[in-house]
């Protein structure tokens, strides 16, 4: 792997994170992030999402759409493919954790419209032309942001929840600011690999 991908790939972690920077999947990061075990939970299922789908968009648009010509049907042919995944992904996760998947709900079948994983695809695949591992490597990298961002608001809310802070700001205001600081943190990171 070269440097340039170890930068890449280390921006789609911190400085252009794609909930903090890309402002993308937005909702199950403020969802789900009220306690960590769900959060974590979340993260990790948007990691598998993201690089299972990054495989399989990948393949079927340079294997199928653009050798027929069809590339115009990506963004159809993407939303199969990540909806399919996220419905497998739903029924191993409550095959084999029945609490997780009650504790995320509504969250977890909304990974199938998230735009962050439609939109790790759609850049890496489409709009960057990374070859395939390049690809996968991205898209995990992506994944491992939306974990640590998600975690780290679980983190922050659970501190929150048992500080003295004025009653107007308790709750989801208090994390809409949370959240802001966040991003200016993580875009501090900016061009440090440059």
């Amino acid at each position: 792997m070269t440097v340039s991908i170890l930068s890449v790939m280390f921006a789609a972690v911190i400085s252009d994170n794609i909930v903090l920077s890309q402002y993308q999947g937005i909702c199950p990061f403020l969802g789900v992030s009220k306690k960590i075990s769900s959060a974590a939970g979340m993260g990790f299922a948007v990691i598998f999402v993201m690089a299972v789908s990054s495989v399989f968009t990948w393949l079927a648009y340079n294997y199928i759409l653009l050798p027929l010509e069809l590339d115009y049907l990506y963004i159809i042919a993407f939303i199969l493919i990540i909806a399919s995944l996220v419905q497998l992904t739903e029924i191993i996760v409550k095959r084999f954790s029945p609490t997780l998947y009650s504790a995320l709900g509504v969250y977890l079948p909304l990974i199938t419209t998230n735009c962050a994983i439609f939109g790790t695809a759609n850049s890496a695949v489409v709009y960057s032309s990374y070859a395939f591992i390049e690809t996968f490597a991205v898209s995990v990298a992506t994944g491992v942001g939306f974990l640590l961002a998600i975690v780290l608001l679980a983190c922050v809310r659970l501190k929150s929840d048992r500080a003295d802070i004025p009653k107007c700001f308790k709750g989801f205001p208090i994390t809409l600011v949370t959240a802001a600081i966040m991003a200016l943190a993580f875009a501090g990171f900016a061009g440090i690999l440059a």
